[in-house]
């Protein structure tokens, strides 16, 4: 596993960075930001398929993703890789390895990716001398779980259709709270990605793709998702409760 370092000038520094409002820095004062950007050891750039880290290696670290996405596969007994998580800038990943000291899964870039490495133990000794930042850490580790739960009702209870309307929401959910269009956005996922995240089959994935298309639902060109009628995407997700 080979990352490139980038300097720590001052456009790589947290008080510079976009995303700042929604990582893990929110609502510090600057003096705070200042000694939170002490703790970060180092910027690493990705390119697609390399990996961040693998599963099972040692839990040391969380990471910030700075632009780019990531995606999380676990492996059970040899089987076939499950797709768990996908992330985006500003969200943490690693976190899931805090309680049994190792990661549990293997994350991968799914495109050219930037990530802010912090050393746990540092940010764990920081959340002690800075509250606002541990309650800020814990609300993070609640979403997850959130987020986690969403994803068991949804592979549990929803249809294929319904399962892909969810999926568009939530990006554009995601997309909406970093600034850019909810309504644009493009795919880092492979169809085949997709499937595996929704328990799907690539067939499924393009068929209803195609049917949200004719429609008039989304309009599709590779990668490139134009959602055209979000009101009946949120009702046929079931989503209506959310926004």
């Amino acid at each position: 596993m080979v990352h490139r370092r980038r300097s720590l000038g001052q456009e790589n520094r947290c008080q510079s960075c976009r995303h700042r409002s929604l990582c893990l820095p929110l609502a510090l004062e600057l003096e705070e930001v200042e000694q939170f950007d002490t703790i970060i050891r180092r910027r690493l750039t990705l390119r697609r398929g390399e990996w961040l880290y693998r599963q099972g290696s040692p839990f040391t670290s969380v990471y910030a993703v700075r632009s780019g996405s990531l995606k999380q596969v676990a492996n059970e007994g040899g089987s076939d890789e499950l797709l768990t998580h996908y992330y985006l800038p500003s969200e943490l990943v690693g976190l899931d390895g805090i309680d049994e000291v190792i990661y549990p899964s293997s994350v991968i870039a799914l495109e050219a990716t930037t990530v802010c490495e912090i050393p746990f133990d540092r940010l764990e000794f920081l959340s002690e001398r800075l509250p606002v930042l541990r309650a800020h850490l814990y609300r993070i580790m609640s979403k997850e779980m959130r987020k986690d739960l969403r994803v068991i009702r949804m592979l549990a209870h929803k249809t294929a259709d319904q399962r892909l309307a969810t999926f568009f929401i939530g990006l554009s959910e995601r997309f909406r709270q970093l600034g850019y269009s909810p309504y644009r956005f493009r795919l880092s996922m492979t169809r085949a990605e997709i499937g595996n995240y929704l328990g799907m089959a690539v067939e499924t994935v393009s068929r209803v793709m195609g049917r949200f298309q004719q429609q008039d639902l989304v309009a599709v060109h590779g990668r490139e998702i134009h959602i055209l009628d979000m009101h009946t995407l949120v009702e046929l997700g079931g989503e209506s409760g959310r926004r």
